[in-house]
């Protein structure tokens, strides 16, 4: 028999999950027209998601390894209330400059939260089901995708300040979730090993570089990710298409059939192969919303790259932690986290300027291209790196 997956713990960091995306894809949708209704331009618009991810990119390997450390329990405690006041700041900043800089100290708090609730839910799922439980945890963000956009529209309808005091209050409800986890720390300090007497350990509290390089793979489809996240909406207004969360919404529910469906199957098939084949879809899906000129395609173009995207994390994360110690995992979840984010923030940020100096379709056929590289990127690094196909179940 199988080990059990949906256990009181598994359920309990799925809600806590699903509330921290709930609050986020309300904001980042919604934040593009608060600065520019603050006089800011397109470009400035996807600085917004640009900043959160550079400065969550560049805090997450060491924010990881720090979670390590003090207990990813009380990290997920202390940084949701950091980012409830954090998000009824918003409410009172009226320079879109200042919004920037306070978005860079979110995204920071943010790559704490991601790395110690990644590592909280690696530890949570049986190693034999691991691709599997991830899957289902990932749930947790496609279905914010699928309702928070909508939900945060509406809410913006009755102003920005009502937003960000709604965002605070789920944050509060963050905090209160994360309370009622189990501490972890037990169970992490069975792993660690400390080294002898006199002898440093050094790379025990440093970056998993070999992680953060075999990432960077990923960060050329999170970077057409990123355009999505910032400007599928304004996209879709050029177009006539609506609602405007149409996109993430297709999106989201392609992800969660595909996870629903096959997502109980990638441990058997293998991580490795399942995400070779993934890495070749969402280029696909980039170029179709280029070409996009009405609802139909507009729609296929959503469902294409989801269905990529959305089993691409959860078989390359099963892959990674395999080879990582679990005393480790919050460093491994910072330098995916590093490599990610990074492309998702260049992916705001560049393509912002390129639909401002020339169109939406130029834009996410550039991105459509560099995603095209990931699995060539992949296959050099994975070899040079020294990795190989982990049996599921079995950890290093």
């Amino acid at each position: 028999m199988s080990s059990p997956l949906f256990t009181p713990r598994f359920l309990i960091m799925f809600g806590y999950s699903f509330t921290v995306f709930v609050s986020l894809f309300q904001l980042l949708p919604a934040a593009p027209y608060r600065v520019l209704d603050m006089g800011g331009s397109t470009f400035a618009a996807g600085l917004f998601l640009g900043c959160l991810t550079f400065s969550s990119a560049l805090s997450a390997p060491f924010t990881g390894p720090l979670c390590d450390r003090l207990g990813h329990r009380p990290v997920l405690i202390v940084v949701s209330l950091v980012l409830t006041a954090l998000t009824a700041s918003y409410a009172v900043i009226s320079d879109y400059h200042v919004l920037l800089g306070v978005v860079v100290v979110h995204g920071t708090i943010w790559s704490a939260l991601l790395s110690a609730s990644g590592a909280y839910m690696t530890a949570t799922i049986p190693p034999s089901r691991r691709a599997e439980g991830l899957s289902y945890w990932g749930l947790s963000s496609v279905l914010s995708i699928g309702v928070a956009p909508a939900l945060g529209f509406w809410v913006y309808r009755h102003g920005w300040t009502m937003l960000c005091l709604e965002l605070a209050a789920l944050n509060l409800t963050m905090a209160i979730i994360a309370w009622f986890l189990p501490d972890d720390r037990p169970e992490h300090e069975a792993h660690h090993h400390p080294p002898a007497a006199g002898m440093s350990q050094p790379l025990e509290s440093g970056v998993e570089w070999r992680v953060l390089i075999l990432t960077l793979g990923l960060a050329l489809i999170s970077f057409g990710y990123g355009g999505i996240t910032s400007f599928s909406a304004l996209f879709a207004d050029d177009l006539g298409i609506t609602p405007r969360s149409l996109f993430l919404t297709v999106m989201a529910g392609t992800i969660m059939l595909g996870r629903l469906t096959i997502g109980r199957t990638l441990d058997r098939i293998g991580h490795r192969k399942v995400l070779l084949r993934c890495l070749l879809i969402p280029p696909v899906g980039l170029l179709l919303l280029a070409f996009a000129t009405n609802r139909t395609i507009f729609i296929l173009a959503a469902a294409v790259f989801g269905a990529g995207f959305g089993l691409m994390h959860p078989s390359f994360t099963a892959y990674v932690m395999s080879h990582v110690r679990p005393n480790r995992r919050g460093a491994a979840f910072g330098a995916i986290l590093a490599a990610f984010d990074t492309g998702i923030g260049m992916g705001s940020s560049v393509l912002g300027w390129v639909i401002h100096a020339s169109s939406y379709r130029v834009a996410f056929a550039g991105a459509a291209a560099l995603a095209l590289l990931s699995v060539p990127y992949f296959l050099v690094a994975e070899k040079r790196l020294g990795y190989r196909e982990v049996t599921p179940g079995h950890d290093r």
